[in-house]
């Protein structure tokens, strides 16, 4: 499609579904022999350029002499008055605070000990063996920068535990602060490559300098892969965050400023058949304060031990080419006109290109996720709150499955089995988020004490459930995202005409634009995706100035649009004028304020629940379309 004037077209460039590798399970072998001769066995990492990675002290050492941070304490010392000693003594406190000391040791022992774990967690740990081997190649060319997706505490142990497995370096990886108050705990992840940084210190000029010396020290000297999250911390809604550039920016800047000739990212998609903190985010998601890392909560968190959490994938992508994103969009000329080691700030237009790499980056670790089964049962229950018979169920994903297989997903579906045997074992894995009565499934709490509850206990305990199984439904999104913006789009325009639907769609886009992972600029390229899907189902017909349903492509429609529903209603209940005060009166009052009023607005959707339930009980008829649509027709009431 091209945006010519007011008129959409569509051209014939589509979208193509493309071939992704094979996986083997790195369990398989693992459980066939010795776990301790394993963690010692010879471990020889292929390097960059065949170099020797430096001594942890030799690097400390290369980075507070570095022109740019001797720069930086020059300025500091002047803005403060301080002397440039006492600067850089605060300095070297920053990097002792910071750095890893990566001990190979160490490495065997956590080796060791996630080896017994992972056996008892998993089923199966399935990697593709092509992607390690794309990786192989690239750590010998170029230094790497592996950037996983977030969605739980175990994404970062098992990635350096697949590194040593394959023979590869081990990565230095961004850690929170948080870790650091974990005793013993904390110390053998920094000496396992973990480095620890702020949550926050974008106003602290000395900070930043070492932080960013540091990673770029490492990477011009080919020290060790980089790992970083580029959502910057887990998704506790299992659906990919919006990006945070500031890392990217740091390990970019060396290729920016020519100090090397390219850099290499690595996105990596990691899938969770079930996620281990799944109820402890909903209950995050709830207001419940997240509970403080610590050793001693590690010790009591052991029991996960005696659960069955499916299997895991892992899925390294194909790097990309610093170099090759930034050709024809970033002057790096312009890095020429100061030495190198004088801080720079990036340009309107660095800012624009960073943003859109992160995006198309978290874009790619979406098509990459594995999914489950059990995505598409938990988006089918979440669409049928009252439960559904057995039989319907398996009839409905069965027909959801094909649809998402249309639409490009990633489905890990088992070859050779019956769809109910399918479902009947997703079912048994997830038993604790639902129940099986007589051929009906329906959400519940299947393992809440057997005592007399308020009804706000009753709600939340439901909330925690649903909240719970959304973020598996959340897993899918990314497929079915842009073929269910035109369907609300089409239902909400009046209109059959293609401008007007394109125009709706756009406003949509838009509108969940920090919602989801949309990237800047590609509105018409999502349309015309979303048209291609649609018409290679038979769902529409695109003609030169119409889009017009088919007679078969009513279901596909209507199910599209009960996937926003939740969204746009949310957006809808929100009290907008509410959390204008609340804003202005947190800054008068301060936070006991705040928590009053959270306390207070849960409080009153509990209530809203209680009563949408009472109006359901006594069959009132009401159309919750029509509101939708004036709420998308009318943008002055959004």
């Amino acid at each position: 499609c091209i945006n010519s004037g007011s008129t959409i077209k569509c051209m014939s460039v589509h979208p193509v579904l493309k071939k992704r590798d094979d996986f083997e399970d790195v369990l398989e072998e693992r459980r066939r022999s010795s776990d301790l001769r394993y963690a010692l066995r010879c471990y020889t990492p292929t390097l960059y350029k065949g170099l020797v990675p430096c001594k942890v002290s030799m690097l400390k050492s290369i980075v507070l002499q570095s022109d740019h941070l001797q720069c930086v304490i020059k300025q500091v010392s002047s803005e403060s008055g301080d002397s440039t000693e006492c600067v850089a003594e605060e300095a070297s406190l920053i990097l002792d605070e910071m750095a890893h000391r990566m001990q190979l040791s160490t490495v065997r022992f956590f080796v060791f000990t996630l080896s017994k774990a992972f056996k008892r967690l998993f089923r199966s740990v399935c990697v593709n063996e092509e992607g390690i081997q794309r990786l192989q190649q690239a750590v010998q060319e170029h230094p790497v920068v592996l950037l996983p997706s977030h969605r739980s505490y175990m994404d970062f142990l098992m990635m350096s535990y697949l590194l040593y497995m394959f023979d590869l370096p081990l990565p230095v990886i961004a850690a929170g602060m948080d870790f650091m108050s974990m005793k013993f705990i904390g110390e053998m992840l920094r000496m396992s490559g973990a480095f620890f940084i702020r949550r926050s210190f974008g106003g602290d000029k000395l900070y930043w300098a070492v932080f960013s010396e540091y990673v770029k020290t490492m990477l011009r000297k080919g020290y060790a892969p980089i790992e970083f999250f580029l959502e910057g911390t887990r998704s506790r809604t299992c659906k990919s965050l919006t990006p945070k550039t500031g890392l990217l920016n740091i390990v970019m800047e060396p290729f920016f400023k020519g100090e090397l000739f390219d850099v290499s990212l690595v996105p990596v998609s990691i899938s969770y058949e079930r996620v281990l903190e799944e109820s402890l985010y909903a209950r995050e998601l709830l207001g419940v304060p997240k509970p403080k890392e610590s050793t001693s909560g590690l010790l009591k968190a052991r029991r996960v031990l005696s659960e069955d959490y499916g299997s895991m994938h892992v899925y390294f992508g194909h790097p990309v080419s610093v170099r090759s994103l930034a050709e024809g969009k970033i002057k790096r000329s312009q890095y020429n006109l100061l030495p190198r080691y004088i801080p720079q700030k990036p340009s309107v237009d660095t800012h624009e290109f960073l943003n859109d790499a992160a995006f198309r980056l978290v874009r790619i670790q979406e098509e990459n996720m594995v999914l489950k089964p059990w995505v598409l049962i938990a988006t089918l229950l979440l669409q049928n709150p009252d439960g559904m018979d057995l039989s319907s169920l398996t009839e409905q994903t069965d027909w959801l499955r094909h649809l998402a297989l249309a639409f490009g997903a990633f489905l890990d579906w088992p070859d050779h089995e019956a769809c109910s045997e399918v479902i009947s074992c997703s079912l048994a894995l997830h038993r604790r988020l639902l129940s099986v009565s007589a051929g009906h499934v329906q959400l519940s709490v299947t393992d809440a004490p057997q005592v007399e509850t308020t009804p706000e206990e009753a709600v939340f305990q439901r909330a925690v459930v649903v909240l719970s199984c959304a973020s598996y439904r959340n897993q899918i999104l990314h497929v079915f995202l842009r073929p269910a913006l035109l369907a609300v789009a089409m239902q909400s325009a009046n209109s059959s005409r293609k401008d007007d639907i394109y125009n709706c769609f756009n406003f949509l886009r838009n509108m969940f634009s920090n919602e989801f992972i949309l990237c800047p600029g590609d509105s018409v390229q999502d349309f015309e995706e979303a048209c291609y899907l649609l018409m290679k189902r038979g769902v529409l017909q695109v003609l030169e100035h119409e889009i017009v349903m088919s007679a078969s492509g009513q279901s596909t429609l209507a199910f599209l649009c009960s996937v926003l529903e939740p969204f746009l209603q949310g957006y809808q209940v929100t009290p907008y004028t509410q959390c204008a005060n609340v804003h202005y009166c947190a800054k008068v009052w301060g936070s006991v304020f705040l928590s009053f009023f959270l306390s207070f607005f849960l409080s009153f959707c509990i209530k809203l629940y209680q009563d949408f339930h009472k109006i359901l009980s006594s069959k009132t008829v009401f159309n919750i379309d029509n509101n939708r649509k004036y709420f998308l027709g009318n943008k002055s009431a959004y």
